[in-house]
């Protein structure tokens, strides 16, 4: 159900519908201890502190369980104050504070040391929280919904910080921060990845398309630069995290461009405008989309475009 690495990469925790918590040594594959038990239900979320020193995990049970990473024993009581399922759950960068998501509605603040309540409930969304992740600087929180909202909170007072994020046109299943605070990436159950400014709320670049089902997860590159999402499509997709650097393929004289809203069909790739660009040989017609530039599935498969050639300067691929 939720896989995650230790900050330093040397161990994973997964959590499972077997209701148990796993941790595995990230070199050898091996499990490093034996499974955490306590959760009467299935383990739908699951994070490391930054330290790696303690595992928090959700569970739809309705409770929240704090681990410790080396000894695998209960840190302390079930933190306990939702009505249903609890789908997501994540660490504050200086580990006092762990943020929860859930089915009811809305999203709890817990104290990590303390195992009590550090708010009250935070309430805005119509629908079922389905992911939250705090900024790296610990003042702000995200929430996506299956209201297909994306809600930004101010993590110490609980009070919104801005107005909903609206845009996807079906639940949203998973938000991240980039690591310097600026973007919000969101993934939805209507196939598309969407960037947003985390100051003013307005999206940075077209939606990203690829996916061919509902996307579930997907997370900023360390740099910002790259955007990596999971789908029930079964395959990983990179991104290039900014607006296309293919943007010369529009001129402005009505030259036909390729761009992220370029339709193909029959594998003729076509403009906004119907014009017909290029024909697309289908092994690799997953890949047509201009920001994508690695599809990991059945086989992996990578695209390069540097020494693509298009427009006018298309007669550069004939010369030797």
């Amino acid at each position: 159900m939720s896989v995650v690495f230790s900050a330093d990469g040397t161990r994973i925790v997964s959590g499972s519908s077997d209701k148990t918590i796993r941790v595995w040594d990230a070199e050898t594959g091996k499990s490093a201890m034996e499974p955490l038990r306590g959760h009467e239900g299935w383990v739908w979320s699951v994070a490391f502190s930054a330290d790696g020193t303690r595992i928090v995990s959700g569970s739809d049970n309705k409770t929240i369980r704090v681990w410790d990473a080396v000894t695998g024993k209960s840190a302390m009581e079930p933190l306990r104050g939702h009505e249903d399922w609890v789908r997501s759950v994540a660490f504050s960068a200086d580990g006092t504070r762990i943020v929860s998501g859930s089915d009811d509605g809305t999203i709890r603040m817990w104290d990590a040391v303390m195992g009590k309540s550090a708010m009250e409930p935070l309430r805005g969304h119509e629908g079922a929280v389905s992911s939250v992740a705090f900024s790296t600087d610990g003042t702000r929180i995200v929430s996506g919904s299956e209201d297909k909202t994306i809600r930004v909170w101010d993590a110490d007072t609980g009070k919104s910080a801005m107005e909903p994020l609206r845009g996807h046109e079906r639940a949203v299943w998973s938000v991240a921060f980039s690591a310097d605070g600026t973007r919000i990436v969101s993934g939805s159950w209507d196939k598309t990845i969407r960037v947003w400014d985390a100051e003013t709320g307005k999206t940075t670049m077209e939606p990203l398309w690829g996916h061919d089902d509902g996307v579930m997860s997907v997370a900023f590159s360390p740099d910002g630069t790259r955007i990596v999402s999971g789908s029930e499509d079964g395959t990983i997709r990179i991104n290039t995290a900014i607006e296309s650097s293919y943007s010369a393929f529009q001129d402005g004289r009505g030259v036909p461009a390729f761009f992220s809203h370029s339709k193909l069909n029959n594998g003729w790739l076509y403009d906004a405008n119907e014009n017909i660009l290029f024909w697309v040989p289908p092994m690799n017609r997953a890949l047509y989309y201009p920001q994508t530039t690695m599809v990991i599935g059945a086989p992996a498969t990578q695209i390069d475009l540097s020494r693509f050639m298009h427009g006018e300067h298309w007669t550069g691929s004939c010369s030797s």
